[in-house]
């Protein structure tokens, strides 16, 4: 991996991990998917306009459009919005912890489902990663939170899960930031849906909701995504996802910081054995050395 990747994948996680804290700024302020589909919209158009200023083809291969439809479905329509109506009563720092462990399903995914062979620290991994959720749930569901917005977070990282899985074949053959422009525009058509049939139109202007908007648009909206199809196209899936083991450490800092949430000693250290189990997991995809 070399220094390009690393930047990249640092520069990934960072944007990652930052965008539940904006998202939980937004939906204090505006119904979560009204706004989340309006920042997919203004994403997707700009994505595809800086795709048609370098030149970039619409002209998909089969897989590429499968893979776009999976990600704006899976990823767009189902994670981020099920994590932004969620974060309207659970915190972000929770949100980060629980998408984090994408990971882990990725490779617990591949064992049971396509028979994908694990190594002893692979299965240590994903045991690690159990451990860490449950302390994290036990702490949260004892200190109150709403089991509601958590089943909403975990189906969530269920479908991140599902789009990762597809990613690859979106990413393969180029036309990165077309790719990027058209599935943040599935993920707008999708989720207009929902909150046209279901949210009331009912937003309090000010100028944090504004900020917090602008920045989940640009930045975890399209330039994370813009980086993520790079990283996957450079490195490959499995060397990419082991930069998600930075997230739960991220996610859980950027919150505290702008947020003010407070973590506990069982947080702090369900986070760490999540992150040791995701980095065992990803450490042990890598091909054996002779």
């Amino acid at each position: 991996m070399d220094f390009k990747a690393l930047f990249m994948g640092f520069a990934f996680a960072a944007m990652w991990s930052s965008a539940f804290t904006s998202a939980r700024i937004i939906v204090q302020y505006a119904p979560p998917l009204t706004a989340l589909s309006l920042r997919f919209l203004i994403s997707g158009l700009l994505g595809c306009a800086i795709a048609w200023a370098l030149g970039q083809s619409f002209r998909l291969t089969r897989r590429q459009w499968i893979g776009v439809l999976v990600f704006g479905l899976c990823q767009n329509a189902l994670y981020l919005g099920l994590n932004f109506v969620a974060m309207q009563t659970v915190q972000a720092s929770l949100a980060a912890i629980i998408a984090s462990t994408m990971p882990l399903l990725v490779a617990l995914a591949g064992w049971v489902v396509f028979g994908t062979r694990v190594r002893p620290l692979g299965i240590a991994g994903l045991l690690a990663g159990v451990v860490g959720v449950v302390l994290i749930m036990g702490a949260q569901l004892s200190g109150g939170t709403d089991i509601g917005g958590l089943a909403l977070l975990v189906v969530g990282v269920v479908s991140l899960t599902v789009a990762t899985l597809a990613v690859l074949g979106a990413s393969s053959g180029g036309n990165v930031m077309a790719i990027v422009g058209l599935q943040l525009l599935v993920g707008s058509a999708l989720t207009a849906i929902p909150a046209l049939l279901f949210e009331p139109f009912v937003v309090d202007w000010n100028s944090t909701l504004i900020a917090a908007f602008l920045y989940t648009t640009l930045v975890p909206g399209l330039a994370a995504t813009w980086v993520w199809f790079m990283l996957v196209g450079r490195i490959g899936t499995v060397r990419a996802s082991t930069f998600h083991f930075l997230n739960p450490f991220l996610g859980v800092l950027i919150a505290a910081g702008f947020l003010g949430e407070r973590i506990g000693p069982l947080d702090v250290l369900g986070v760490i054995i999540i992150a040791g189990g995701i980095l065992a997991v990803q450490i042990s995809k890598q091909p054996a050395t002779a």
